[in-house]
């Protein structure tokens, strides 16, 4: 959580520095603010920040998507954090990969906050994913590997090797 809303700061270009924590055993992200009470959770803090670098088109632009995003970052919070085993992650990428099927991105055609959480979320899977499983969930692999060469997305977290052509045909 912390390292994320980090890595989403660089992302907004806002300056840093904020102190971030974690509270409980589930590790829920907290920011310290200068003025009044913490803010307590990765979304709410990461729409924050969004709106402090008056960049409110990431939370989307019309009612639908901002709906849209919050409906991912909610997803993001409960499904990706929430899941632990093999079945769970399964069901993500199954997920992912249907929503995906004729979009460019989570909230269809604009770039937003979902999917630059999402793609941190789903980081360390992707990483890990075997080559068949890559060509499984197509739609999710041509999702993220565009996310990660969104211009200032991945930072310094590794670069997931998709491989672009076929080696050999699929005969259902």
């Amino acid at each position: 959580g912390a390292e994320e809303l980090e890595l989403l700061e660089r992302l907004l270009g806002l300056p840093g520095g904020n102190k971030y924590g974690v509270q409980g055993e589930r590790k829920v992200p907290v920011l310290q603010t200068n003025n009044g009470p913490g803010l307590t959770g990765l979304m709410t803090i990461a729409a924050h920040l969004v709106r402090q670098a008056r960049k409110d088109q990431l939370l989307g632009n019309t009612a639908e998507e901002k709906a849209v995003v919050q409906q991912w970052l909610e997803y993001r919070v409960t499904r990706v954090n929430g899941g632990s085993s093999k079945e769970d992650t399964r069901t993500v990428l199954k997920d992912l990969n249907m929503h995906l099927e004729d979009k460019v991105y989570l909230a269809g055609n604009i770039f937003t906050l979902a999917d630059i959480l999402m793609y941190y979320g789903l980081h360390h899977i992707m990483v890990d994913l075997t080559v068949q499983e890559k060509e499984k969930y197509l739609n999710v692999s041509r999702w993220f590997n565009h996310i990660q060469h969104y211009p200032g997305v991945r930072q310094h977290l590794s670069d997931v090797v998709f491989i672009k052509n076929r080696l050999y045909t699929n005969a259902h």
